[in-house]
């Protein structure tokens, strides 16, 4: 397919179709009726890149404010890039946006995935689909080409996860990938998740909930499609780029333990690394194999990630150095490669060797001792269920385990008596809030935000827990950390110098804490900020008013709305000695010749149709971010530091200024608006009273 201009595509709709990558139908899917109608891809691409930029477009135009996670007219919609079933790496990464049933409060917000399902959807034709309505009883829909039918889930309802999967490949085939919820999502569980192949999870935002109050426990798929690209040659060459020196070919390769210090379980398991989906050079996943079940007595298989690690062993927090947030050109890896335990030799001719491998302990926290079978029978019970494992693991366990060490639970009966040890315990916690059983399984199962609110906030969060101690100061003394682990938007801590992952200095956790504010769940696992060393230098002469800090905070939010657009994921960008890096990928596969500064355009606006839904539907504004945020940066970092107020606010203004938002309302101004081709939200904003003057 030969290469054209953007004025071939832009100013002549005859040759739209020219586009590779994109296989030019999007499934809208009604429950309610049952009935199926296709949309053109081409009346958004390439302006709304796809994947969650074309999301947020779609979701702009049809969902009305005031509507619920768990109604009816919330809408689920899904995507897939233009990378997607391409063979460029990590094209596998697909989004789903809606109304989350976690956050707290109730928003619009997005979770990604993994896996061979977004491939085999374009293999069937389709870039997309939109979930709408609500079925009467439970269904599933199977996908075969441009067959698309709606099939009774009533001998699937009350499955497992990988029950559920097993089931739909007898019924239709092993060449069909699904993604299916398990328990936790029929019964409404607000942290329920989505899952794929390789146990790829759909975490964030508790959608598998949504798909439960919709009554659908699954997607099956089957195409006997192609994804044609524009140039097979530029893949080709990208393949062989992306991720060099230290790509790996997508077999399985044994390793032997996994661990952090501190936290190190026995080495009971053989362990490989497997890419999660088609023509991945990469290995982001954990294949644990031949590990006792919990639920027979076959040895099981199954895939973990990063936070999987602590169910094994969680006495202390993450060491760290200053390099693998703020790197050098000599000493510089792809984001999220501990987990692979595939590094480079280091260069020690690098001049900054010494600083930035200088380390960063990890707080001692205590919360339980290492103990693989309990471990495994914890991963094992998320993947089985259909549960987010952040919120099991970083925020419901440590809550129990802090609290009943402070008295917090003493007067609570949850049916046995609280021990994180315990492996009867944490089966009998798990059981009870995925169905729902007693006052405390109902409790929980809308989630930790919520629950601890209705227990009472004052005691149940935001009490004292003792036995964190920092390594970074002399002598290790205690380091005040509440029982809850919650930050904001109803998700916990991450990458915030406090809680989980917490040993990253204040430059970092300003940084991460503006990209929470901003969105309405954890970016850490999207966005994982990173920079140049020597902006670090720039950066800690003064961090509150430093414009180089709000320019890093605005290139990785950028880059994680390019990720989620284009689509690709963290292990391959941002690579910071190659910005052109997400915009050859896009040409690569449709032929469009975009710039890096088109890319870039295409970022901003994807990330304020994102800010128009929140401020229309959920009545965003500066008040309501700021103090979202602000509780958990009061808490003391490993060093004993908090954030100023001021300071704090005066960085707020500075982000709010270069994004050009109003800073007392947080609102974009017209010409922001109108600069990036969104026009009609301007329009819109200011019959709403919602368009500041400059």
């Amino acid at each position: 397919m030969p290469n054209y201009t953007a004025d071939d595509i832009l100013n002549n709709p005859l040759n739209i179709h020219r586009l590779g990558g994109y296989v030019g139908k999007i499934l809208r899917i009604n429950l309610t009726e049952q009935k199926t109608e296709i949309i053109s891809t081409y009346e958004y691409v390439p302006k709304y890149l796809g994947g969650r930029a074309l999301c947020n477009k779609i979701f702009w135009d049809e969902v009305k404010p005031g509507t619920k996670a768990f109604d009816p007219e919330n809408k689920l919609i899904y995507m897939t890039g233009a990378t997607t079933g391409t063979g460029i790496p990590t094209g596998g990464r697909t989004e789903m946006t809606g109304i989350a049933a976690n956050n707290y409060p109730e928003q619009y917000s997005f979770s990604g995935i993994g896996g061979w399902f977004g491939a085999e959807l374009k293999f069937a034709g389709y870039d997309g689909f939109i979930l709408e309505g609500k079925a009467q009883e439970p269904v599933y829909i199977a996908i075969d080409d441009d067959k698309v039918e709606f099939l009774s889930a009533r001998n699937l309802w009350g499955k497992k996860v990988h029950d559920s999967q097993k089931w739909l490949e007898t019924t239709h085939g092993k060449e069909f990938k699904s993604m299916v919820i398990g328990p936790a999502g029929e019964n409404l569980v607000r942290n329920a998740s989505i899952t794929t192949s390789n146990d790829n999870v759909m975490a964030k935002s508790g959608f598998g909930a949504v798909w439960g109050s919709k009554n659908l426990k699954a997607v099956t798929c089957h195409g006997t499609g192609v994804v044609a690209v524009a140039n097979v040659e530029k893949v080709l060459k990208l393949r062989m780029r992306m991720g060099s020196p230290y790509m790996r070919p997508s077999p399985v390769l044994q390793k032997e333990s996994q661990g952090l210090p501190g936290n190190e379980a026995p080495g009971k398991w053989v362990r490989g690394n497997v890419a999660c989906s088609h023509g991945c050079n990469q290995h982001c996943n954990c294949l644990m194999m031949n590990t006792d079940s919990f639920f027979s007595d076959e040895k099981i298989n199954h895939i973990e990630k990063c936070v999987s690690i602590f169910a094994y062993g969680f006495e202390t927090d993450v060491p760290n150095t200053p390099g693998a947030n703020w790197m050098t050109k000599e000493n510089h890896v792809l984001p999220c490669k501990l987990l692979s335990q595939e590094f480079p030799e280091p260069d020690p001719t690098d001049p900054y060797f010494k600083e930035i491998n200088e380390p960063i302990l990890p707080d001692i926290l205590g919360f339980w001792k290492p103990d693989f079978e309990k471990g495994n029978m914890i991963n094992e019970l998320c993947n089985e269920y259909g549960v987010d494992k952040w919120d099991v693991i970083v925020w419901l366990l440590p809550w129990l385990s802090m609290g009943s060490r402070e008295g917090v639970f003493d007067e609570i009966d949850f049916g046995m008596p609280i021990d994180v040890e315990s492996r009867e315990f944490v089966a009998y916690l798990m059981d009870m809030i995925v169905y729902r059983k007693g006052y405390y399984g109902n409790l929980l199962a809308e989630g930790m935000a919520r629950a601890i609110r209705r227990l009472g906030k004052e005691k149940f969060g935001d009490t004292i827990y003792h036995g964190r101690r920092s390594q970074m100061l002399p002598g290790n003394p205690r380091v005040d950390l509440p029982i809850s682990m919650e930050t904001a938007w109803g998700h916990s801590f991450h990458w915030q110098g406090r809680g989980f992952e917490a040993s990253i200095t204040k430059e970092t956790w300003l940084a991460t804490t503006i990209e929470l504010m901003t969105s309405s769940r954890d970016m850490q696992t999207i966005e994982h900020h990173h920079d140049k060393y020597e902006n670090l230098l720039e950066i800690r002469k003064d961090p509150y008013h430093s414009q180089a800090l709000v320019d890093s905070i605005i290139m990785n939010e950028n880059k994680g709305e390019i990720k989620d657009g284009v689509t690709c994921c963290d292990w391959q960008s941002p690579d910071l000695w190659w910005n052109s890096m997400e915009a050859e990928m896009y040409e690569a596969a449709t032929g469009y010749p975009m710039t890096e500064e088109e890319l870039r355009d295409s970022a901003v606006r994807s990330k304020l149709l994102f800010r128009a839904i929140l401020i229309r539907n959920f009545g965003r504004d500066r008040e309501m971010e700021v103090n979202a945020v602000w509780p958990g940066i009061c808490i003391p970092d490993s060093w004993g530091e908090t954030a100023d107020w001021d300071d704090f606010n005066h960085l707020v203004d500075m982000y709010y200024d270069t994004r050009g938002w109003d800073r007392k309302t947080a609102w974009p101004y017209r010409d922001i608006w109108e600069k990036y081709g969104l026009k009609y939200i301007a329009d819109e904003m200011e019959i709403l009273g919602k368009l500041p003057v400059r």
